[in-house]
């Protein structure tokens, strides 16, 4: 493991401990929570917040590990390839494409440019 997963789950269990300790001292009733619905919904709004603000941290996490990232996949890496080779193609065309044009100038086909 990491040393930071280390970190998250020791903080996670010292959580959880303080409040199975406050549950069995009865210092945390959950009876009040249910019984008191104002303070039922203001947890839920607190709680909702706090996940909201832990997500944007998450996702900012995510994005700065996909930007730090050097390099390219090499899914990304065959897509550059085939744009330099759809590049190569296109100038192929073109160069036949005059060529073609100056046998018929040549030949008198009288076709028409385009």
């Amino acid at each position: 493991m990491k040393p930071k997963s280390v970190v998250v789950y020791l903080v996670l269990g010292v959580v959880g401990a303080v409040v199975i300790v406050g549950l069995l001292s009865g210092f945390i009733s959950l009876g009040n929570i249910a019984a008191n619905f104002l303070s039922f919904v203001l947890t839920i709004i607190v709680i909702s917040v706090l996940a909201v603000i832990g997500a944007l941290f998450i996702g900012m996490a995510v994005s700065h590990y996909i930007t730090e990232r050097r390099g390219f996949t090499p899914f990304e890496e065959e897509m550059l390839r085939m744009k330099v080779e759809v590049e190569d193609i296109k100038q192929r065309v073109e160069r036949i494409e005059k060529t073609v044009e100056s046998i018929a100038e040549m030949m008198g086909d009288g076709r028409e440019r385009k």
